[in-house]
């Protein structure tokens, strides 16, 4: 006799079970009965009970049954192959600890490989489009890549609709699980990786539409050309990094059941490494991850056949020190005298303890941006990295909160886990929302960048959701501390534009409030170039490099960036380790600020003291004008105008400030406070003036 069958707690008599399976098919009421919808059932329908099987799209899934394992890297040092000369990888990344017991209570079925280009594009047709982009994946048995985070969950979703089973992506967990296979090394393989796993691990690959295709660094994709591990994965290290279910957070150290991630995050976590990639990042402990809606020529996916488990995820990680008991409004507070002289500085802002090695590093911090919140504090944030070009490289931020005297210690803004986030930019609109534009390369390299856009509505307390717009990377997209809203309402943002090993500077710009972006496809003369608006509605930069008759360059455009006219600046020009500033004043004057010469060089400027003399100084400047550049009739060092003292500058090292040199390097930044105080941030001090500083000629001697 056929037992009552119970589905959503309603229960089914026999007779009228037989009658319904002999007027439905037998498949559609199994799902019905466990409540199946798009892909995630309430109860969920049964596994097949096979080592292997094999769907509808001839996908082939392995059986993984439960068991336990320790998650992430050891403390035990790494071996020096694989790391190098680089100290800060000796013992894994910071997030592959603490290593933690995890058990996988439930079996599940993984894919044995990862989703190819036919079996994706049963799904989706259009994207046989992509196929062979920057050279990748051509053929159908190739893995599938260029798809966002959100397309594989909904190829998953679709699959799991025209099967009645459920598939999704794996969690973190069960990935490092099954691709460790009950192993304890740092590659499923042992110690160290054989050759046939190796694509391009000495390049960190990007695309570059001048380097052209067909070359020896394009590498085949496909599928399931490597020896498996011990439960039938293949590829599991370095053919294409693979989305997982998880947001991505760090470890906790005690033991976990089935874990599913943080409850919330700004990137999903992806595994295995890829092709042009370094072996230490295709280790089984290694983590990644990208914001959901990347779709890159290294990332792909392999999918889980088997419920998701009902574990609760880890709340969502605490905000770091500078989002912390931020104030909603300005409290009261001593203001500078506008109509007397006010300099302060330099005060260090960047604090980060010596020694540090992730995710901050004391090593190197350079390419700053600041912004002066509405409720008075000011907000800078800059990179903190071991190597410009390295995967560590992350974003760091400190507040100055109002009326506080100190900067406080550096926390962590931004950083997509083992990507390269380079170059950020703030600007604060005339609402008090604040923007923050970061430039980033998936692979290790600061080549073609793409761009994303994150705002807050509470001075840096909390962040939208990361935003791409400016998807492709492309060598003219990395960001430009130099934004602005233009006479007709647009924004600007200027970023460096690198082609053909020649340097120049774009302008983007949107008009509909930073939702849309178009390349207004002029070139500035110069990178790193600083922009401004003039009066009759024409823009103006300078920027650093191609000099015009061994001045820094100066460019106009009159249609919004589209073309440009080059002329020589009265200004000496600036080089490595430098880069100029230009700023529309509250009060109506343009401000430059700029250094006497190149890293090295010991040009010397003139200006004029309070005594009419001139006497000449050397390092960072301010010039200001009343005629929309055609002037500069105002100039002085930013220094106290006292007598010398050592200072650090980038990266500790020292420099001179006093009379009549100041700060000689550093990529600077800039923005004017609601008090009127100009802010000046090089790459790791602060001056604070205002304009009665700037018009009041400097001493004829050093101040006491």
């Amino acid at each position: 006799m056929m037992p009552n069958l119970i589905c959503d707690r309603v229960t089914i008599p026999p007779q009228a079970l037989m009658s319904l399976f002999a007027r439905l098919k037998a498949h559609w009421l199994i799902c019905a009965c466990l409540g199946f919808a798009n892909g995630v059932t309430a109860a969920g329908p049964a596994l097949p009970t096979e080592a292997l099987f094999t769907n509808s799209l001839g996908m082939r899934l392995a059986r993984i049954a439960p068991g336990q394992f320790s998650m992430g890297e050891s403390s035990a040092p790494l071996p020096k192959e694989l790391v190098g000369g680089n100290a800060h990888q000796r013992n894994g990344d910071p997030d592959e600890r603490p290593q933690h017991p995890v058990v996988v209570s439930k079996p599940f079925y993984l894919g044995a490989f990862e989703v190819t280009n036919e079996q994706y594009e049963k799904f989706d047709p259009r994207h046989r489009l992509l196929r062979g982009k920057y050279g990748f994946s051509i053929e159908g048995d190739e893995a599938v890549v260029f798809v966002s985070w959100h397309e594989a969950r909904a190829f998953c979703d679709w699959l799991s609709k025209k099967e009645g089973l459920a598939y999704r992506l794996p969690t973190e967990a069960e990935w490092e699980y099954a691709c460790r296979a009950g192993t304890t090394t740092i590659f499923q393989t042992g110690e160290s990786l054989p050759k046939e796993f190796q694509k391009n691990v000495a390049l960190s690959w990007y695309p570059d539409p001048e380097r052209g295709k067909g070359r020896a660094e394009v590498v085949p994709l496909h599928v399931g050309k490597t020896t498996s591990n011990a439960w039938g994965l293949f590829d599991m290290h370095g053919n294409v990094e693979e989305w997982c279910h998880d947001w991505y957070g760090p470890y906790e150290s005690v033991s976990q059941t089935d874990p599913v991630g943080r409850a919330d995050g700004d990137c999903k976590v992806t595994r295995g490494g890829s092709h042009s990639t370094p072996l230490y990042y295709l280790r089984s402990a290694n983590r990644m991850g990208a914001i959901p809606e990347e779709k890159s020529w290294l990332i792909g996916f392999r999918i889980v056949l088997g419920e998701l488990p009902d574990s609760k995820p880890l709340p969502k990680t605490p905000p770091p020190l500078h989002q912390q008991n931020v104030t909603a409004k300005v409290a009261a507070f001593a203001k500078p005298d506008p109509q007397k002289p006010f300099f302060k500085g330099p005060r260090q802002y960047v604090k980060i303890p010596a020694g540090s090695d992730g995710p901050i590093f004391s090593k190197h911090n350079h390419v700053p941006s600041i912004v002066a919140c509405a409720n008075g504090d000011l907000l800078t944030i800059w990179y903190t990295c071991v190597s410009e070009t390295g995967r560590e490289l992350a974003i760091v931020a400190s507040r100055l909160r109002q009326g506080a005297e100190e900067w406080e210690p550096a926390s962590l803004f931004w950083d997509q886990p083992d990507r390269n986030d380079h170059t950020s930019a703030l600007w604060r609109d005339e609402k008090g929302t604040l923007y923050h534009f970061n430039g980033y390369s998936v692979a290790g390299t600061w080549g073609p960048l793409a761009v994303l856009l994150r705002t807050s509505a509470d001075h840096g307390a909390t962040w939208s959701k990361a935003r791409l717009i400016l998807p492709e990377h492309h060598r003219r997209q990395m960001p430009v501390q130099s934004i602005f809203r233009a006479k007709g309402g647009e924004i600007i943002l200027p970023c460096d534009a690198v082609t053909g090993g020649a340097g120049g500077t774009a302008v983007y710009v949107s008009r509909d409030n930073g939702l849309t972006w178009t390349d207004a496809l002029g070139t500035i003369a110069g990178i790193h170039a600083c922009v401004a608006q003039l009066k009759d509605g024409r823009l103006m930069a300078f920027g650093r490099g191609d000099n015009i008759d061994g001045r820094m360059p100066m460019s106009v455009s009159a249609d919004m960036g589209r073309t440009w006219q080059y002329s020589a600046s009265p200004f000496p020009p600036v080089g490595g380790g430098q880069r100029p500033l230009l700023l529309r004043l509250k009060e109506g004057q343009l401000l430059l600020v700029s250094f006497t010469g190149g890293r090295g060089q010991k040009e010397f400027m003139p200006i004029k003291d309070a005594s009419g003399k001139s006497r000449e100084i050397t390092g960072v400047f301010a010039a200001l004008s009343y005629d929309d550049g055609k002037t500069w009739p105002k100039m002085r060092l930013v220094s106290h105008d006292g007598r010398d003292q050592t200072v650090e500058t980038m990266d500790g090292n020292p420099f001179t400030i006093g009379f009549s040199s100041a700060e000689p390097g550093g990529y600077n930044a800039i923005c004017q406070s609601d008090d009127g105080v100009i802010q000046l941030i090089t790459s790791r001090q602060h001056y604070a003036f205002n304009l009665k500083w700037l018009e009041t000629p400097p001493p004829a001697e050093p101040v006491q």
